[in-house]
C-alpha cells in the first residue's frame, strides 16, 4: 500500500510511475487530494469549536462563581451544542478517512525504474540465457504422455477426484515430487532460510497483508462459511507472521522458507498451454521469503535471483532470467525477475520461479516495521520472496530434457533424495 502522504506531495510523480504498469490513477489521486482538502476543513472546524468550547467552559465557572446563573446556563446549553457538532464533524472526518482508505488500496505498488516499459510477457527483458536446449529428435515425447507412459502422474484419475487441474502422482513419479521438495528445502536451509510450516488457509487480514485481497482477478479459493481462504503461496502465511510486529533492526534481514502446497482459481485459462503440468489449480512450491532493511532490499534480491538460479543450474535446465516489464507485473511488486526453463518436448520456455522485491508496500499494509537502536519512532520495512521452486513445470521440464530410450535420467542432485537414478 502506497504511503498516503508520499501519494499527497507527489500526485503527479505516482500518475506518472503506475502509467508504466498500464494504470491510470489520476482519477484515484485526484479523489484522494479533494477528500484531504475536505479533512482538512472539517479540521479547522472542529479546532474552532473546540477552541471555542474551552473559553466558554472557563468563562461558566466565572460566571457561577459571580452569581450569574442564567448567563452561565445560557453558556452550558451553547457548550451542549458545540460537541454535538464536534461529534458529527468527527463522524465526518472518519468517513472520509474510509474513504480515503477504500481508495488507497487501489492503487498498485509503484515499479522501480529499471523496469522496461511494456504491456504484454513479449515486452519483458531477457537479462540472461544458459545453457544448451537439448536436442531430442522425432521421438521425443511430452510430460503428460511420459507421465503415462511410465506411470508416474494420472490427470484422469485427479479429474474423477476433483477436476481439471489436480492431478495424481503416483509411485516414482511421488518419490520424484518428494525428492525435489527436500533438495529445495536443504538448499534454502544451506542458504540461512529458518523453514515454516505453515497454514494452507489464511483470513481476510493475511491475504489483505500481502496483497492477494481484494482479489481483482478472482483467483483465491474462498471458504465462504468460515471467510477463509485456500493459500495462493506461502508467501501469504509467512510473511503475514510479521504482521503488526516491530523488529530490532539487528535482527534484519529475516529469512524464512516453507513448503506448501498451493491453490489458484486460474480463471480465463484454456487451452494447449494448460495441458499436463503446465496450468494447475493445486500445486506444489518452496517460498523464500525475506524481511529487509530498505537499504539493503535491493542487495538481497540479487542474492535471491542468485539463489534460485544456483538450484536451476544444479538440476542441469537451460534457463533464461527475464526483468519484467511494467505490464506484466504484480499489483505489489516493485521489481520482479522470472525465471523460465526450456521446455524440450513442448519447445518452449516455462516459468518456474518470480523473486520479487515489494519495497514498503506489503509492509505498510501488514504494519510491519523495524526500529534502530536509540531511535524511538520505528521505520516501515522491506519484504521479498521467491519461488525457489515452483515444482509443476520443473517436473515437467526434467521430464522431457532428460528422457533416453532407456527411461528418464534422475539428475546427479537427486539421485540421493530419489534412491534411483532412472526411471523406467
Amino acid at each position: 500500500m502506497l504511503n498516503l502522504r508520499f501519494i499527497q506531495e507527489n500526485p503527479e510523480l505516482v500518475i506518472e510511475k503506475l502509467k508504466k504498469k498500464n494504470f491510470d490513477a489520476s482519477t484515484i489521486v485526484e479523489q484522494i487530494s479533494n477528500l484531504y482538502k475536505q479533512k482538512n476543513e472539517i479540521q479547522v472546524k472542529a479546532d474552532q469549536f473546540k477552541s471555542e468550547m474551552n473559553s466558554l467552559s472557563k468563562e461558566i465557572g466565572q460566571l457561577f462563581r459571580e452569581g450569574k446563573q442564567e448567563e452561565a446556563n445560557q453558556a452550558k446549553s451553547k457548550t451542549s451544542d458545540l460537541k454535538d457538532s464536534i461529534k458529527q464533524l468527527d463522524e465526518q472526518f472518519a468517513k472520509i478517512d474510509e474513504q480515503v482508505f477504500e481508495l488507497q488500496v487501489q492503487l498498485p505498488n509503484l515499479p522501480a525504474d529499471i523496469v522496461p516499459a511494456g504491456k504484454t510477457p513479449e515486452d519483458n527483458e531477457v537479462v540472461k540465457t544458459s545453457g544448451e536446449n537439448p536436442d531430442l529428435g522425432s521421438d521425443k515425447l511430452p510430460h503428460w504422455e511420459l507421465a503415462e507412459k511410465y506411470d508416474l502422474i494420472d490427470f484422469e484419475l485427479g479429474v474423477k477426484l476433483t477436476g481439471a487441474g489436480f492431478p495424481v502422482y503416483k509411485g516414482k513419479g511421488s518419490r520424484f515430487q518428494r525428492a525435489l521438495i527436500n533438495f529445495f528445502l536443504d538448499e534454502a536451509r544451506d542458504a540461512g532460510y529458518l523453514e515454516i510450516q505453515p497454514p494452507l488457509v489464511v483470513n481476510e487480514d493475511s491475504g489483505f497483508g500481502t496483497g492477494q485481497l481484494p482479489d481483482k482477478e478472482g483467483q483465491m479459493y474462498h471458504i465462504t462459511e468460515d471467510n477463509l481462504y485456500l493459500i495462493p503461496t506461502a508467501e501469504v502465511p509467512v510473511t503475514n507472521l510479521y504482521r503488526d510486529v516491530i523488529v530490532d533492526a539487528k535482527e534484519l534481514p529475516i529469512k524464512n522458507t516453507a513448503y506448501s502446497a498451493c491453490f489458484r482459481r486460474e480463471a480465463g485459462s484454456y487451452g494447449k498451454d494448460v495441458r499436463g503440468l503446465n496450468r494447475l489449480h493445486q500445486f506444489d512450491k518452496i517460498e523464500v521469503v525475506q524481511v529487509a532493511h530498505p537499504d539493503k532490499s535491493y542487495e538481497i534480491l540479487d542474492q535471491m535471483v542468485a539463489h534460485v538460479e544456483g538450484l536451476v543450474q544444479k538440476l542441469g535446465l537451460p534457463y533464461r532470467i527475464l526483468r519484467l516489464c511494467g505490464g506484466d507485473m504484480s499489483f505489489t511488486s516493485a521489481l520482479t525477475y522470472d525465471f523460465e526453463v526450456f521446455s524440450a518436448a513442448q519447445e518452449k520456455w516455462l516459468e518456474v520461479s518470480s523473486v520479487s522485491n515489494f519495497e514498503s508496500f506489503q509492509a505498510n499494509r501488514l504494519k510491519l516495521r523495524y526500529r534502530e537502536e536509540g531511535q524511538k519512532k520505528p521505520q516501515i520495512a522491506h519484504t521479498l520472496n521467491g519461488s525457489a521452486l515452483a515444482l509443476p513445470r520443473i517436473v515437467a521440464a526434467l521430464l522431457e530434457n532428460n528422457q533416453t530410450a532407456e527411461g528418464i535420467k534422475v539428475p546427479e542432485v537427486l539421485v540421493p533424495y530419489c534412491g534411483f537414478d532412472l526411471i523406467n
